[in-house]
């Protein structure tokens, strides 16, 4: 096969490469995806994907592997940024990487790459066939399983997709990074969002959106607790960063049109969790649900719980879930994507309204 290795000087994708590379049977080209535009980044000083590059250029020296770079800014910036900060200014949390698969490196790319049979990146996650579909399963690392970022593919990207390390534990991919002897051995995961890993999310919404202080009110009381920045710093079910004594806190609304952020002492935290919610804009990767009874992910992460899922009667005009949780959770935040699994299969998902 023609197959597209998406490269972001990690670990991860070094391994991918240097694995489909062993296999020998196919033909191959690293990919960069450039999706920052210059002035989004001057602040950081130095071109933060220079070393990226660096790392990814010794990488396919050493593999034999050509590499191209293709320069997707303005589609970034469009399809991702502009969305990200009109939510955030809404009060919402945005889940960036979720749309950057779906959008960017199996959208733009696809569509403006030559020809290719298949799209390989360093996902963990596993894809298998099934009654003509191709389905997407969990990792079986479960702290690395990133299918939460990868439910809003569609069943046409998912079918060109490959994860060449989605059935490994994390520990294995570096211990085979090591006996390639691969330049990316040792580097620290990114903690960034979307192949730019120097970039944080807090450092992107800071030089986006910039500061705008307000008060800190306690929930039910209205008490004034101290002063935020700006609510777009924050999500729902948040403790760090609040900067409150007599703790801990944790943010469990804002008010956006007072500039207010809402808190509640973990002593009544409990309280204000919520068993039911909304979704929209759904998505099944393979097929809808053949069951109510499903699992649940509200936020990247091993956590996983029981709900039960039913239309949506307050949204008769479009198609939305409404989701039922067996163990109420804190922290469900409009703006982030549900997503459903029954067993192992991630079925998709859509976005907490």
């Amino acid at each position: 096969m023609k197959i597209a290795v998406l490269t972001s000087g990690g670990v991860d994708s070094s391994v991918a490469l240097r694995l489909l590379a062993d296999e020998g049977r196919h033909e191959l080209t690293a990919w960069y995806l450039k999706v920052w535009l210059e002035d989004e980044v001057a602040h950081l000083g130095n071109c933060p994907w220079e070393e990226d590059l660096t790392y990814v250029r010794a990488l396919c020296d050493q593999v034999g592997v050509p590499l191209r770079i293709a320069s997707l800014q303005a589609e970034y910036l469009e399809q991702i940024v502009s969305y990200s900060l009109a939510e955030l200014r809404a009060g919402r949390t945005p889940s960036p990487d979720v749309f950057c698969n779906r959008r960017i490196k199996f959208g733009a790319f696809l569509q403006s790459a030559p020809e290719c049979d298949r799209v390989a990146t360093g996902h963990y996650a596993r894809l298998t066939e099934s009654d003509g579909r191709t389905r997407m399963l969990r990792a079986p690392d479960p702290v690395k399983d990133q299918t939460y970022f990868l439910s809003h593919l569609r069943q046409d990207q998912v079918a060109r997709a490959l994860f060449p390390i989605g059935h490994l534990p994390k520990a294995s991919v570096r211990e085979l990074a090591h006996e390639y002897d691969l330049p990316t051995k040792d580097r620290k995961d990114s903690q960034g969002i979307c192949f730019l890993g120097k970039i944080l999310y807090r450092d992107f919404i800071d030089f986006h959106l910039g500061a705008n202080p307000g008060e800190i009110v306690e929930a039910g009381s209205g008490r004034v607790l101290g002063e935020h920045q700006g609510y777009w710093f924050y999500t729902i079910g948040q403790r760090f960063g609040l900067g409150l004594g007599g703790g801990p806190w944790y943010v469990v609304d804002k008010d956006v049109e007072a500039n207010r952020l809402v808190v509640t002492h973990a002593e009544q935290r409990q309280e204000r969790a919520r068993a039911a919610f909304e979704v929209a804009d759904l998505n099944w990767i393979a097929a809808p649900p053949r069951t109510s009874d499903l699992q649940v992910k509200l936020r990247h992460g091993p956590e996983m719980g029981s709900c039960r899922i039913a239309p949506a009667t307050s949204r008769p005009d479009e198609e939305a879930l409404q989701v039922q949780l067996d163990t109420p959770d804190a922290g469900v935040a409009p703006g982030q994507h549900a997503v459903f699994y029954d067993g192992e299969e991630c079925l998709g998902g859509g976005i907490i309204t």
